[in-house]
């Protein structure tokens, strides 16, 4: 079989502090803004790197989440336990020193890991953890 990654998802609760975080902050280009019911679904993605994409949607979206259900996601989302991604960059020093320029939440300065990477952890602004490594 050959099968790649196409996109990931990540939930937001504010389209336009999502786009500013991964457009200005990471360097993702923006693919695709769509809005639908006063919803909006943005695809943003690495340059150079048209395959694989990260689709930034509203976590109400889901038919079949109940009332209770969205209030658990939006608690865990707020305390950035709903969901995560790893990414990575060749020099992840340099990419932190760029991200503490930004107003990106930290949650860990770089550092080695035991099983052999650099990472550093931060969130986006709906509270996912994104975390940045570099391979050893």
């Amino acid at each position: 079989m050959d099968i790649t990654i196409s996109a990931s998802f990540l939930p937001h609760n504010d389209p336009d502090a999502a786009l500013a975080f991964y457009r200005d902050a990471l360097g993702f280009e923006l693919r695709n803004d769509v809005g639908y019911n006063g919803m909006r679904w943005l695809t943003v993605g690495p340059p150079g790197q048209p395959g694989t994409s990260i689709v930034l949607h509203p976590p109400a979206a889901d038919p079949g989440i109940t009332d209770d259900e969205r209030k658990v996601i939006a608690e865990m989302m707020a305390k950035g336990t709903f969901a995560s991604i790893l990414l990575a960059t060749p020099d992840v020093d340099a990419a932190f020193a760029k991200l503490q320029t930004t107003d990106v939440e930290i949650v860990q300065e770089p550092i080695d890991q035991p099983y052999g990477v650099r990472d550093c952890a931060f969130r986006d602004p709906s509270g996912n953890m994104v975390r940045l490594q570099e391979a050893r």
